[in-house]
């Protein structure tokens, strides 16, 4: 099969998945029309990253994988390495380990230490030894104490690694020391580029090349062609969740108003559901929800309407700085008609990018 759209990247199982063996077919379809990468969030629930991960390998061929996140408090520093390595020859390459910060009350309610950038960027170092071929002994940082640690001697694995950022710090570690970043949903075009003009920034800082670092733009896609109470889900249903979850932190990425999100998590509607919005929510409180709470411009941060409105917005990311984009939140057979659109469209110079949806070239 041929890569027709290295560029661009979807999600398996987007959002909440009862039934994990969807994601084969997924798979296989995103391949089919060409998606370059897809890429695997993890819930504690049907849809751990490793599984997910080994699933859309054996089921497809071309199409390059990403977990993104997971987070490496969750498993032992040598569990996540030999899962990254088992991918990494499963795939024949293929695969990019992703890691994200995570959630501080579910950590609590877990009991495990919350991340932190220093948690992650002593982690990232035991990984990449380990893949080397390296032992770890008597280590004690950060990522915790470790007496001894190695996989084989022998082997010498280049395992790219992806970082979930939305804040500044996060993003100047990612551009630090990261192969590839994958910022968040609903993010503005002007958020969008000041994101990667902070990871560039930070990665020339560390003497990297800041080219070197590939940078995906998540982009809600939610194109006519979906079902009105669908499309509802998909983007107010999204965008509420994640003001519930972690608003502060993409409120104030995109310098909104804190007093729009204050409002929203005061009132009784959001008060009086329980659970994640885009999960439990009605269409008629979803309906409340974009008339009286959420502002029109904080929706707009995505893609909606035709194909080729769609294929638009994706152009726009591009125009922000993005190297790729990620198509969010939809199944690979809803944004086909996207995909033509985007073919017309799309510069030739992409072609060039490798499916390994951390690496540039």
């Amino acid at each position: 099969m041929t890569v027709r759209f290295p560029e661009l990247g979807c999600y398996g199982l987007a959002g909440h998945a009862a039934a994990p063996d969807l994601v084969l077919d997924e798979a296989r379809r995103a391949e089919e029309l060409g998606f370059g990468a897809m890429f695997l969030s993890e819930r504690f629930t049907t849809k751990d990253a490793g599984v997910l991960a080994g699933a859309v390998a054996a089921s497809t061929t071309s199409i390059g994988i990403g977990t993104a996140a997971t987070n490496h408090n969750t498993r032992h520093p040598l569990v996540t390495a030999t899962m990254a390595t088992t991918m990494h020859r499963l795939s024949h390459g293929r695969y990019a380990l992703g890691l994200g910060r995570g959630f501080d009350m579910l950590f609590d309610v877990m009991g495990l230490p919350r991340v932190t950038g220093a948690q992650l960027e002593d982690v990232m170092g035991i990984y990449r030894r380990l893949w080397q071929g390296e032992a770890v002994a008597g280590h004690d940082g950060p990522a915790g104490q470790f007496p001894w640690l190695q996989q084989d001697s022998t082997q010498n694995e280049r395992i790219p690694i992806l970082m979930m950022a939305i804040g500044d710090r996060s993003l100047e570690l990612a551009g630090r020391i990261a192969d590839g970043v994958v910022l968040h949903t609903f993010f503005t075009d002007e958020t969008l580029a000041r994101a990667v003009a902070v990871v560039r920034r930070a990665a020339e800082q560390a003497g990297r090349d800041p080219g070197s670092v590939r940078i995906w733009s998540v982009l809600a896609t939610v194109p006519d062609q979906i079902s009105e109470d669908a499309r509802l889900v998909k983007l107010v249903g999204r965008l509420a969740t994640y003001l519930q979850g972690y608003g502060d932190v993409l409120v104030r990425a995109n310098g909104w108003d804190p007093a729009v999100l204050q409002r929203f998590r005061e009132d009784p509607l959001v008060q009086g559901i329980t659970g994640a919005i885009d999960a439990v929510g009605t269409t008629e409180q979803l309906l409340e929800l974009r008339e009286r709470l959420l502002p029109a411009a904080w929706l707009a941060a995505s893609a909606t309407g035709g194909a080729d409105q769609c294929a638009g917005r994706i152009a726009d990311q591009f125009t922000a700085g993005a190297d790729s984009v990620i198509l969010h939140g939809v199944q690979p057979d809803e944004v086909a008609d996207v995909l033509t659109s985007w073919a017309a469209a799309r510069p030739t110079d992409l072609d060039e990018l490798p499916a390994n949806p951390g690496w540039m070239n």
